[in-house]
């Protein structure tokens, strides 16, 4: 059967869409005969998943737009009335921050459900993305929806953790069993009763849990310590602020330019604290003027965090998500030490592709570590599991700068980050330690971690196959897989490939604990018995992006021996594994 024509492509387009804009541009875009773009647009359907739905704002089928949500909060709709129960009652929790067309996006998909007889519990105004789980959780909703421009639209189940499968093949089916859009209006959502407003007693009490968290308030009464807060255009700063005052500290130093939503984010060339150098500059000059000793930051939906230190000669040390994570599972430690509960009930989660520094202090304080797949719809399914075998999992992160605490939200928190940051600060200035001080002595017991992850630019989809088919069959011309022996010259040790389902380490099946991934990805673990030093590398492919990124960690008790084993890792990689000059991959 052959494929549409772009003319019935256009047509069924302008016979669906709703909206006049964006019918008004594919239209232009067929008045001036431009095929390619069209077909760009149209050809294709943009992907429902475990991350939602992403991608541009403009007309057309693999874009963001009113059809586009509108449609797929049909499929949504229809699917949690067949799968949750009583779902119509529980209803839908929505929630949107300043990106543009996020308020109307959340609107249209609030009208498509209460049309289906389902309550939508409304939240108004710009919130932090993870006042939506919250939310879903503490009402005991059927699912939350969370609308963003970081994710597009973001999908929460009644176990208000972001769905994982079968739910995203399931949803996605529903979508296209119910492509043909309703005339929705907006207007009337003020005067139905299914759709209702629980803002501020969602806030009351999001504030009231995080409060369960504080543990030395009287101390963060009296701290002198300086802070520094950028929320990067985004919607952060309100619920920071009542986050500082809930925890009893002075108010922190905004930096102005930064301090309120602007969905043109008009002072960062990229609004993602994740990306070094792209967040810090104003931020930093602020704190530099105001003598103040560290830096907090949030992305603009609030649900990841960073921060920065300012050194005894004055330089800006710039903490990456790993060594952050280990901080704060430190402090998580030292909680549960205190509380007398049995340590071997602790659980602590990160992704596999985060840092090993806290296998490393289970394996000495002897908690239990879980690692599993990237993302939190992962570490938060992951945390509920072992909750159900008894244990208690108050911390769960992944490298990207993601953090989860608590019980109450099973989903990274920029906000409560931030303010438990700042609590860690104050304990440590209270006994003349600083952060860095602190992340110091960890790696004096529990040895030293140094990360250095990247990618590789790849276009050609059949180039990734090969690049991966032969690590997988290195030094064999056989059918069994072979692969690599050493890493810069340390031997490996372990092979764990979540696309094939190998796990070197777990004879006699050989089958990995983690769920198998979509696309590639492989780790490596490496080690040296003369040296003390080790390696672990994660190759796998980007869903979104035509990369193959790499997670490379090195560690081991002297650190000067880390360093120029992980730049001699790279070349290796880079040289051998990847191949970069025969592939010609880009490189950033």
């Amino acid at each position: 059967m052959s494929s549409p024509s772009i003319k019935n492509l256009v047509d069924e387009w302008l016979r669906l869409d709703p909206n006049p804009d964006t019918r008004q541009e594919i239209q232009s875009l067929w008045d001036k005969s431009d095929y390619n773009e069209l077909d760009s647009r149209l050809r294709t359907r943009i992907e429902f998943g475990t991350a939602g739905l992403r991608g541009r704002m403009e007309a057309g089928w693999s874009r963001m737009n009113d059809l586009i949500i509108i449609q797929a909060s049909q499929g949504l709709a229809e699917y949690a009335l067949r799968h949750v129960n009583e779902a119509r009652t529980r209803g839908l929790v929505v929630g949107y921050d300043h990106r543009h067309h996020s308020e109307h996006w959340a609107r249209l998909t609030a009208r498509v459900f209460v049309s289906k007889g389902v309550k939508v519990y409304l939240l108004r105004g710009f919130v932090p993305t993870p006042l939506v789980p919250f939310s879903v959780k503490t009402l005991n909703a059927a699912c939350g929806v969370m609308i963003t421009g970081s994710c597009g639209i973001c999908v929460y189940w009644e176990n208000a953790v972001q769905i994982i499968a079968p739910h995203d093949v399931g949803i996605s089916a529903s979508i296209q069993a119910n492509l043909h859009p309703k005339n929705y209006s907006i207007d009337d959502l003020s005067t139905s009763e299914l759709c209702v407003d629980p803002t501020q007693e969602m806030r009351t009490k999001y504030f009231k849990a995080l409060s369960n968290l504080n543990r030395s308030r009287e101390l963060n009464t009296r701290t002198t310590v300086k802070f520094v807060n950028t929320s990067m255009h985004g919607v952060s700063d309100s619920f920071v602020k009542d986050a500082f005052s809930t925890f009893g500290f002075p108010p922190y130093i905004p930096v102005s330019e930064q301090q309120h939503p602007d969905p043109e984010f008009p002072t960062v060339r990229f609004p993602n604290p994740e990306e070094k150098g792209k967040w810090d500059d104003l931020a930093l000059q602020t704190a530099t003027r105001e003598c103040a000793d560290y830096v907090l930051a949030q992305d603009p939906d609030s649900d990841r965090f960073t921060a920065a230190e300012k050194g005894p000669s004055g330089e800006w040390i710039v903490f990456t998500g790993d060594q952050l994570g280990s901080i704060f599972a430190s402090q998580v430690l030292q909680n549960y030490k205190a509380s007398g509960k049995p340590i071997d009930k602790l659980a602590i989660v990160a992704s596999t592709v985060s840092s090993k520094m806290i296998e490393a202090m289970a394996a000495t304080e002897g908690f239990k570590f879980v690692e599993c797949l990237t993302g939190f719809k992962f570490i938060g399914n992951t945390a509920l599991t072992l909750v159900e075998q008894g244990f208690e999992v108050p911390f769960g992160y992944e490298e990207a700068i993601g953090y989860m605490f608590g019980s109450q939200i099973r989903d990274k928190d920029g906000v409560a980050a931030t303010v438990l940051f700042a609590e860690c600060v104050a304990s440590l200035r209270a006994n003349n330690y600083s952060v860095n001080d602190h992340l110091q002595s960890l790696y004096e017991r529990y040895g030293y971690f140094q990360t250095s992850n990247s990618y590789f630019i790849c276009n050609d989809p059949t180039i990734t196959d090969e690049i991966f088919s032969r690590i997988r069959n290195y030094d064999s011309c056989g059918s069994d897989a072979s692969y690599p022996k050493t890493l810069a010259n340390l031997k490996i040790t372990r092979v764990v490939d979540l696309t094939t389902g190998y796990d070197s380490g777990n004879p006699p099946n050989y089958t990995p604990s983690l769920p198998l991934s979509s696309g590639h990805m492989i780790q490596f673990r490496a080690h040296s018995d003369t040296a003390g030093t080790s390696l672990v590398l994660t190759l796998r492919t980007s869903g979104t992006e035509p990369k193959i990124k790499y997670y490379l960690e090195g560690s081991g008790r002297d650190r000067k021996e880390i360093p120029p084993l992980l730049t001699k890792a790279i070349a290796d990689i880079a040289d051998n594994w990847m191949r970069v000059d025969k592939f010609n991959l880009g490189r950033p």
